[in-house]
């Protein structure tokens, strides 16, 4: 091509770029030349999604994806959209084949960071994240660029806050990679040149917002003289624009596994409802059936290990009836607490989002040598209509939990927080409480007798002959009381059984 016909690079970047791009470009000083981004990157959210990688992993966003924060238009019809606070670095100087040692010399700055993406997207991406994770403004950096020169890199600290409240909260001390593992990474096959950015991977609890909603990402460190630098707070927000997408173009999925994904809950959260197995009929009919008479029903059908042992109820006489949510406690390592036990972790995040007629279980290994929760969490629990707790753990401010009034069942009270025994490591998974194995979903009945564990799948059979065996008790004790020998009644031979049926079609039952 001559070279007078040759388009000019620098005016058709500054053209066609986006407003929101050229803004990002220009804190930066110059267009990157590449972004990167980890899939994950911090130990935590290693654990939540349940895999660790055994080597650092990347996608690359287009440099028209960046962005100072701001709104961000997504595409008609889609409704997934994820938020991921992080750790960006600019590198300064490039180069290739980088020592780890030598590697956070090549590092100019340090920023805030938000990986936003469309998850309803992510079907067709087949791990690039280009659809849901490429669009223009879906990574915001700044407002403001560290001095990476006067940082401590395994000491930088990022948060992230939800509408105000603080929903991320980690620090670089606990990656799985260094930053400058990362750099020295990349550059053994990639060169690094100035100005390509690298987000570093987010921590636990990266999760959704929508329209209306807004998210703020803060990356904040003490340098090495002893000043706090921060890079201010990154606001993003998201508005549905009226961009179709073109019949030939992926269109937008909203399935259960990818809202579950992006939000960090249970894909259960969002199947369909189906009607619920609890219903006011059913819970009715459990509040007035003797426990003794259910766990009979249960072990004729070979169900004898279904009962939570060795509990105490802050509101004796009380009975529950509710549905099993899960909260697994796993035993107190340090390292695991920092990055579980601190922020919105799964204690926090199971106790605000219970709805009325759920029972919290807590596996806490039958040691009652600390509190497993305390009034805070009994007084969301009532606000939220929870109908009781039950842990094999210990209860913090045992009295005024008591006042509050949601019974809970528990193995003693302790002074001690939390954190002395247990890490709150997940919820709504299988949970073994007092002895039982508990499953989300199970049917939980509790009264002086105990507390009772019933498979939802036969909870309404039960009630049925339950209801029926409790009217026949009911005809033996009259008999009883009325002066009649117990031998043949109780049980009922053939000739009791017969005057209870007559007894029943009298009473027209």
């Amino acid at each position: 091509m001559d070279a007078s016909t040759q388009p000019s690079t620098a005016a058709s970047t500054t053209d066609t770029a986006p407003a929101a791009a050229t803004a990002a470009w220009q804190l930066l000083g110059a267009r990157p030349p590449k972004v990167f981004a980890m899939h994950i990157g911090y130990a935590a959210r290693a654990a939540q999604k349940g895999r660790t990688p055994e080597a650092p992993g990347y996608f690359l966003k287009p440099a028209t994806s960046l962005t100072t924060g701001g709104e961000v238009v997504a595409p008609a019809g889609t409704e997934i959209f994820g938020f991921e606070g992080e750790i960006a670095i600019v590198i300064g100087r490039g180069g290739r084949a980088i020592d780890e040692a030598d590697a956070w010399g090549h590092v100019a700055h340090v920023t805030a960071s938000n990986d936003l993406g469309v998850f309803d997207l992510r079907w067709a991406d087949k791990g690039s994240n280009i659809r849901s994770k490429g669009g223009d403004g879906f990574t915001a950096i700044g407002p403001a660029l560290l001095p990476a020169e006067r940082l401590d890199p395994a000491s930088i600290e990022v948060r992230t806050w939800l509408d105000g409240e603080l929903v991320q909260e980690d620090s670089s001390s606990t990656l799985l990679f260094s930053l400058a593992q990362i750099v020295s990474d990349l550059s053994q096959l990639v060169t690094l040149e100035p100005g390509d950015v690298i987000l570093t991977g987010t921590p636990a609890n990266a999760s959704t917002f929508g329209p209306g909603q807004r998210v703020e990402v803060e990356v904040s460190a003490t340098d090495l003289d002893g000043e706090r630098l921060s890079t201010g707070r990154l606001a993003s927000t998201v508005r549905v624009g009226d961009q179709q997408l073109p019949p030939y173009s992926a269109q937008p999925k909203p399935t259960p596994e990818q809202w579950a994904d992006a939000s960090g809950r249970p894909i259960d959260e969002f199947r369909a409802e189906s009607a619920p197995v609890l219903d006011d009929e059913l819970r009715a009919q459990l509040s007035t059936i003797a426990l003794a008479t259910l766990s009979s029903g249960l072990r004729k059908r070979g169900l004898n290990n279904v009962s939570i042992d060795g509990l105490r109820s802050t509101q004796p006489g009380k009975r529950i009836v509710g549905t099993a949510r899960t909260l697994r406690y796993v035993p107190n390592r340090e390292d695991l607490f920092t990055s579980h036990g601190g922020g919105y972790n799964a204690q926090k995040r199971l106790f605000d989002d219970l709805h009325e007629g759920d029972v919290v279980v807590i596996e806490a290994r039958g040691d009652n040598r600390s509190g497993t929760l305390g009034d805070i969490l009994a007084l969301r629990a009532r606000h939220l209509g929870a109908a009781g707790i039950v842990t094999d753990g210990g209860v913090r401010d045992l009295d005024v939990v008591t006042e509050i009034g949601v019974p809970t069942y528990h193995a003693g009270g302790h002074p001690a927080v939390l954190g002395r025994l247990h890490v709150p490591w997940s919820y709504d998974e299988t949970v073994a409480c007092g002895g039982a194995t508990v499953q989300p979903g199970d049917i939980i009945v509790a009264d002086g007798d105990g507390v009772l564990v019933i498979p939802p799948a036969l909870v309404r059979e039960l009630v049925e002959e339950s209801i029926e065996q409790e009217r026949a008790e009911e005809f033996i004790a009259a008999q009883v009381d009325a002066g009649e020998r117990i031998d043949g009644l109780f049980p009922m031979n053939a000739e009791w059984r017969a005057k209870y049926a007559a007894s029943q079609e009298q009473a027209g039952a």
